[in-house]
């Protein structure tokens, strides 16, 4: 299936279940794969025919720069809903929620979720 991904983008937000994580916040960053067919815009090169990147980044920063919720799980699926609800091109996404530097101890690069959410149609 054809997809458009937005790899990388990085938030500051204040979810976790700690107080201080939602007092001082921290860094996160989502990868997005977004499912839909491409062959439409490919062909007649416009726009209307597939999704806005630049939409889809402000729907995201909402979420992820809003309301503060207390598992990444969780901000995952807001943003799948919000995803798939937004965009009626869109048949599926992948959404994968980073946290770089999470208040736990120990040695690593980062802890993530990753859900993969359809259309119900």
């Amino acid at each position: 299936m054809d997809k458009i991904l937005l790899s990388g983008m990085q938030f500051y937000g204040f979810h976790g279940l700690l107080p201080e994580e939602n007092k001082l916040g921290q860094r996160f960053n989502v990868d997005l794969e977004l499912y839909l067919n491409l062959k439409k815009p490919g062909e007649t090169d416009d726009m209307h025919d597939s999704i806005h990147y630049g939409h889809v980044y402000e729907l995201v920063k909402e979420i992820m720069e809003g309301g503060a919720l207390n598992l990444i799980e969780a901000v995952a699926e807001a943003i799948a809903a919000k995803l798939l609800s937004s965009f009626e091109l869109l048949d599926a996404c992948n959404v994968k929620v980073i946290k770089p530097d999470p208040p736990i101890p120990g040695h690593y690069q980062s802890v993530a979720v990753e859900i993969y959410r359809e259309k119900k149609r």
